[in-house]
Order: C-alpha cells, then structure tokens, then sequence
C-alpha cells in the first residue's frame, strides 16, 4: 500500500508504525505545510490517504487530496462536524470513498453496541440513572471527545428519558431528561471512557481502556484495506462497515497482537 499520513502528530506515527511493522512500503508522513494548505501534486499516486491532522485542516486536506485524484480515504480526526456535510458532498462528487470514525478501535466499536445494549436493559428501570466520564491528555484540544460524543449520541438516541446532554456551566444537577457528561483532561492519558448506570443500592460501569494508539492505528489500517479490497459506494462510510466485515468472519481478521 502507497500511504500518504496527513498528520505527524501521535495517531499520525501510530499508523506509520503499523504499516512498517506488517512489511508495507514506508509511508509519507506530511506536517501542517507553511502555506497552510497541501498541494495536490504532492499526494498524487497514494492508494490511500490517511488524515490524522487537525480538525480545520479536514477540509483543505480532503480537497487537495481529490484534486490529486486520490479515491480512498481513511478520516480519523475530531472536530470538524460544522463541514461535514461539505466535505462528504466533495468526496462524493469526485467519486471517491471515505471511512470516517472519531475512533477507529475495534474494541471502542463494539464498546459501543455494548452500550446499545445496557441502555435498552437499564434505559426502562427509573431507578439506574446514565452517566458518562471520559479522560484524555492534558493537551487534548476538544472537549468532550468524539468517542465520547457518539457514545453520548447512542445513549440519548436509545434511552426514554434522557433527550440531552447537560450544560457542564450551569450551576447545580443535571435535569431529568438530561444526561451528564464529565471531561477530565490531565496527564497524558491515551483516553479512557466510562459509561455507568447508577442506582440507590448498586452502580454498574462498563470501561474502556486505551493503553497507547497502536489499536487506533490497526483500525485505521483494516478501514484502508476494506476500501482496497474491492470498489465502495461514493461518499463517507462508516467504521461500522468495516468491523461488520471483521465480525462476518469472511474477511482476513484484524491483528491485535503486538
């Protein structure tokens, strides 16, 4: 695989990482350019772009990326939910196809239908109220997390009481119809996120754990490899497609193993 790394940042080497480790050729790794925008002529020739950069940077990336004539992307930053819509009309114009996840470990993918779950067990009994908690390094710059912003999403989406997340400025408890969400940043922390379900005589809390970035990168390889593997719809595709393939168990399996 020709790869091109958009981002030198941590989840940016982690993928490189990954890469060299299962024998692939050594991949591009691109800082922020100084003009602030990446010329096409430079991406030209990728089989698959990885964007692991800033969310304000997504756009011009994805731009300059399609005029490169680049048709596989893996988008793995936060933070830029306000031109999604743009950037998903271009991707698809150009006829190219992109997997896009705010988290791209398998284990915070099925952490995720493990919540879906709690939440159609506990979401009926008024007694188990919802929370959740999540920590990452002090120099994380958005708050909550994308992880914990979809797992926010799922809860609300599935829960009959809870329609919102609640305003962490406000003085005083969380409304009954809202659901509290607690933001640590200290650290160095790779990420934690802790959904719980707490009543008066017992709490029960799901948890996950990342050790470092190495589960982030094999994601974000096994999202390349699916769009490889044979032609996708135009447009954005979800991590959701890609552990369905994993879990069929008619696909090569991801490699967890260090």
């Amino acid at each position: 695989m020709d790869a091109i790394i958009l981002g030198d940042g941590g989840f940016g080497r982690a993928i490189a990482q990954a890469l060299i480790e299962r024998g692939e050729p050594d991949p591009r790794i691109l800082g922020r350019p100084a003009a602030g925008r990446h010329r096409p002529a430079v991406l030209a020739g990728a089989d698959a772009v990885f964007d692991a950069s800033r969310g304000d940077a997504v756009p011009s990336n994805v731009a300059a990326a399609l005029a490169a004539g680049c048709k596989r992307l893996v988008i793995g930053t936060t933070a830029w939910d306000e031109a999604r819509p743009a950037v998903e009309d271009a991707v698809r114009d150009h006829g190219a196809a992109a997997v896009v996840a705010s988290n791209f470990s398998l284990g915070v993918a099925l952490f995720g239908r493990l919540v879906d779950r709690a939440v159609e067990l506990f979401g009926p009994l008024d007694a188990f109220d919802p929370y959740l908690v999540e920590w990452h390094r002090r120099t994380k710059a958005d708050r909550p997390s994308g992880t914990a912003r979809e797992l926010s999403r799922r809860i609300l989406a599935g829960h009959p009481r809870k329609r919102r997340i609640s305003d962490a400025t406000r003085d005083g408890g969380p409304e009954p119809d809202e659901l509290d969400v607690a933001v640590l940043r200290a650290g160095a922390s790779p990420g934690m996120h802790l959904v719980g379900f707490d009543a008066p005589g017992e709490s029960v809390e799901l948890r996950l754990t990342a050790r470092d970035r190495s589960a982030y990168a094999l994601g974000a390889l096994a999202a390349a490899d699916w769009l490889l593997r044979q032609p996708r719809a135009p447009g954005f595709h979800s991590f959701e497609e890609v552990v369905d393939d994993v879990l069929l168990g008619d696909r090569q399996p991801i490699s967890i193993a260090s």
